[in-house]
């Protein structure tokens, strides 16, 4: 099929958006892709669709491939459903909820596991309908507080999402290696770069859960990597337990005067100087330091809990999430310590000289956690719960007892896989699909159950899996531009080839006509750029910002029999045979 483009509805740009941050949104909107039409939501033009129409493709097959079936649902949604399994509640203020003229309670729909669910349980009621994949290509809505970076992060955003039903575990890890088989075949064929990574469930519940990540640098995942099998992601990375030491010979708890040191440096240099070491000089790491978390529940409710964590190390807030979810979590604040008089700010600790009681909760009166690494038989310089004073040698395990583990300290280079295959190395990467495992989360909340052979009802146990197609479309477009404008892969290019007519000459756009003929004979897809009062610059232009990874120039030389064949991919350009197009098209894989 051949699209002339004095026809196409584009328009592109030769200044880049003001509000562009990264490469793909300014050369999708450059290029007459997309246009803004809000904060994080975009009108979809020409050629845009035609590329969102290729991966989609991509998709289907390979869904099919998989066992799975297309519907469609929605995306206005009753509340009723996500009130059963507490999501209304639990997306907080990232979704979009409105009320009919009667005052009925909808909501623009972030995922769809609700829905899917009840459809199942309206349809089938045995395990002889079982197993069930079935699928769907759809919008969905968050409420972003900061949308940016054009597609990556919007407020509206295309997913495919596919659930399976199984009324056995073991179905359940079939269906789930079926879609994870599915997806690499998918970003293979997208020709995209991928790292499978253990993820943190999150708000949608359930035991496995996989991030499929693309490296990038503009990715606002941050992902962990050893040079063995080991990956995740920095929110469900586990550190390591200490194991147990001996503390026989370890020096008594010594407290020590210490003014004005309520920060780890001050309190180093200060150790250094009053209490020096006989084998090294203090460092931040010999030190515990107590961070105060305050944990709001969905009800409402407060509590405040303490975590001790090596002292050169900080917080990293998105892992405190996932470490204390469903609960928010933020740092306590000035209230918090004025409605808590065991907490000594700037000198919090475990253990006090007036009144520790071994085994009981810290003398804080509040939740007392600890970093993974603080393990029984080490040994800490932390707060002695005085006003000006630490403590030199408090001992894990003798001295005091922790009541858990939080393990929520930021993740660096060179720290151990938990799988003990080596040291792991930090990387960004964006998220382009995720698999779960739900389980029966939301078969119970939602009562769907089957017969099994014996007649006994029991709960359906469900997997779900997504890949965000726009943001696909616009990772793709990030990793494959240079400064002139974009280069699709073939895959999901507009059109396969791209023929440009140059000069004023008649007997040129004559034979330009007849290529794109024979090129539609084959059955290529082409743009053909027959605008014959546009100059050859603005042409060739329009061709390296649209970005179709072959080009055909059908210039002066045509009527010699020679045309100029160019890929975008490579770079390179050179002069073909009118006759060889064809062939150098099929070619050029």
């Amino acid at each position: 099929m051949t699209t002339r483009l004095s026809q196409l509805f584009v328009r592109t740009l030769r200044d880049d958006p003001s509000d562009a941050e990264v490469a793909s949104h300014r050369l999708l909107v450059r290029a007459g892709y997309i246009r803004r039409q809000a904060p994080g939501v975009f009108a979809w033009l020409p050629l845009g669709l035609k590329v969102r129409r290729r991966i989609e493709q991509i998709i289907r097959e390979e869904m099919a491939a998989a066992g799975a079936q297309e519907v469609h649902f929605p995306a206005l949604l009753p509340r009723e459903p996500y009130e059963r399994t507490g999501r209304w509640v639990e997306y907080g203020d990232g979704l979009f909820r409105l009320q009919d003229r009667k005052g009925a309670d909808y909501l623009l729909a972030p995922t769809h596991e609700e829905v899917f669910t009840l459809l199942v349980k309206d349809l089938y009621s045995s395990y002889k309908d079982l197993p069930l994949s079935i699928y769907q290509i759809q919008d969905k809505y968050r409420d972003e507080a900061r949308p940016r970076a054009g597609l990556l992060r919007g407020r509206e955003f295309s997913m495919k999402d596919a659930y399976s039903f199984d009324y056995t575990d073991a179905g359940l890890d079939l269906s789930y290696q079926a879609q994870r088989d599915a997806y690499e075949r998918i970003f293979s064929r997208l020709g995209m770069e991928y790292v499978i990574v253990h993820a943190d469930a999150g708000a949608m519940g359930g035991s496995r859960s996989e991030e499929f990540l693309h490296p990038t640098a503009v990715g606002e995942d941050t992902f962990v990597r050893s040079a063995g099998s080991y990956a995740a992601n920095v929110e469900a990375y586990r550190a390591p337990r200490a194991e147990p030491l001996p503390v026989d010979g370890l020096a008594e708890p010594l407290v020590f005067d210490s003014p004005g040191t309520p920060t780890i440096a001050t309190l180093v240099a200060l150790a250094n100087e009053v209490q020096p070491r006989a084998d090294r000089p203090w460092e931040a790491a010999d030190t515990l330091k107590n961070v105060v978390l305050r944990l709001r529940t969905l009800e409402g409710d407060v509590e405040l809990v303490v975590v001790g964590l090596p002292g050169d190390r900080e917080v990293d807030m998105k892992r405190a999430e996932v470490a204390f979810a469903p609960a928010e979590v933020s740092a306590a604040g000035d209230e918090d310590f004025a409605r808590n008089p065991g907490l000594v700010k700037g000198y919090i600790g475990p253990w006090s000289p007036e009144g520790a009681v071994l085994g009981e909760t810290s003398v804080t009166g509040i939740r007392y956690l600890v970093d993974p690494r603080v393990g029984d038989g080490t040994a800490w310089m932390t707060g002695a719960n005085l006003p000006e004073k630490h403590v030199l040698s408090l001992v894990a395990g003798r001295d005091f007892i922790a009541d858990g583990i939080a393990d929520i300290a930021e993740v660096r280079e060179g720290d151990p896989a938990p799988d003990g295959s080596g040291p792991v190395e930090l990387a960004r990467g964006m998220e382009i699909g995720h698999v779960f495992q739900l389980g029966r989360k939301y078969a119970e909340a939602l009562d769907l159950k089957v017969l099994d052979e014996n007649g006994k009802l029991v709960t359906v146990t469900m997997g779900s899996y997504g890949i965000g197609v726009t943001r696909i479309l616009a990772a793709i477009a990030e990793g494959n531009h240079d400064e002139r404008g974009l280069i699709w892969p073939r895959s999901v290019a507009p059109f396969d080839v791209h023929v440009v007519a140059t000069g004023k000459d008649p007997a040129v756009y004559g034979i330009a006509e007849t290529l794109v003929s024979e090129l539609d004979g084959i059955g290529l897809d082409t743009l053909y750029d027959d605008r014959p009062k546009v100059s050859p610059g603005v042409k060739f232009g329009d061709a390296e910002l649209i970005g179709v990874p072959l080009v055909v120039i059908v210039g002066r030389n045509a009527a010699e029999g020679v045309v100029e064949f160019w890929d975008r991919r490579s770079g390179e350009r050179r002069d073909i045979a009118l006759h060889e197009v064809l062939d150098a098209v099929r070619a050029a894989g």
